[in-house]
């Protein structure tokens, strides 16, 4: 039997990566979080894991007594980033991604795994910033690819589409100089289709029960000057930016906003089978067609935003993953989080790559 694989845990906020990787078997000695309620929530989930809840830059040197360690994850902040905030290159945040390289190369894992954006990997806008990652990477001794995966073919109901960076010692990369096809073709293999939101919310209960509580009461209301698209699930034809989720389809990416107006919405009776079709459907219709004129007022009660069991299970938490801290900070951990079973994939390829 081959020896359990250990890895040290960056930037981990509630801990959605750590599950994943934890159900592929890894074995996670020591885990970093600033935030403390997210360590908080971090430190009941996984007890027997090392929790320092501390800014990374001053810890840095810590990590060297894990030297050795066969893995190193995360994902750094990525607001800085991302095509839903401001894109500012001097986001201090957006160094980050460089503080990661810098514990990589303290540990020297045999193989490093960062999640972040798409837009990183694929806008141009940053493509200085992916030449001078790559070349860190390097200047620490590892080759490195980016992996641009979507959430719902990884079991997540949720179009979330996050690159990961995969790194190896430039030795191995040597000795195995198609590391990017064949870490690909392990990812690929772990390939299974995401539930509609429907199927995975139906069994929790109405909001109000025991087992869902109703956690944000943010109400609904409509924009009299609505943006509208083909879909009734884009546009901004309700107020806040809170969007309704397609039951039959998949979730918008969950944001760290969550709480208020911009927590995502659902139509309550549609889903547990009261009502023959979403309500904002034909709402939509009305407005495209001209039949339904804007008015400020608000939304009927059978649209409610979604609870915190609710967007737990759409990053795919386990359902007895306890979160601390008020509700508007448990949203933003939720929403801050990698979706669990998507890492589980990305943890479950690299660990049979590592294998073979």
């Amino acid at each position: 039997m081959s020896k359990q694989l250990t890895a040290v845990s960056l930037f981990t906020g509630a801990g959605g990566m750590d599950v994943g990787f934890e159900n592929a078997g890894v074995q996670v000695l020591v885990a970093n979080e600033i935030m403390k309620e997210a360590s908080e929530t971090y430190r009941e989930n996984h007890p027997n894991t090392k929790l320092i809840n501390a800014d990374i830059n001053e810890v840095i040197d810590t990590f060297s007594q894990y030297n050795g360690a066969d893995l190193v994850f995360g994902g750094p902040p990525c607001q800085g980033f991302s095509v839903a905030g401001k894109m500012n290159p001097d986001d201090k945040r957006s160094k980050l991604i460089f503080s990661y390289l810098d514990v990589v190369e303290k540990v020297h894992p045999k193989i490093f795994v960062m999640e972040n954006v798409k837009a990183l990997a694929t806008l141009e806008k940053w493509a200085d910033v992916r030449q001078k990652y790559f070349a860190r990477a390097n200047e620490i001794g590892y080759e490195c690819f980016p992996f641009v995966l979507n959430a719902t073919e990884y079991g997540v109901s949720q179009k979330r589409e996050r690159v990961f960076f995969i790194g190896i010692p430039k030795e191995k990369f040597i000795e195995n100089p198609f590391f990017e096809q064949e870490m690909l073709s392990h990812i690929l293999n772990q390939k299974v289709k995401a539930p509609t939101v429907k199927n995975l919310l139906k069994n929790l209960g109405r909001a109000g029960t025991s087992e869902n509580p109703a956690t944000c009461t943010a109400k609904i209301t409509f924009a009299t000057h609505p943006v509208m698209r083909k879909s009734p699930y884009a546009g901004m034809y309700f107020n806040g930016q809170g969007r309704p989720i397609d039951l039959d389809g998949y979730a918008n990416t969950l944001p760290a906003s969550m709480g208020g107006n911009k927590t995502p919405f659902i139509d309550e009776d549609y889903l547990y089978g009261n009502a023959p079709s979403d309500w904002v459907v034909a709402y939509h219709k009305g407005l495209m067609d001209g039949t339904i004129t804007p008015t400020f007022k608000e939304a009927p009660s059978r649209l409610r935003r979604i609870t915190i069991k609710e967007a737990a299970r759409i990053q795919s938490f386990p359902d007895d993953y306890k979160f601390y801290g008020s509700k508007g900070m448990i949203y933003t951990q939720i929403g801050n989080a990698v979706p669990c079973k998507l890492a589980g994939a990305v943890a479950k390829a690299v660990c049979e790559y590592m294998a073979c």
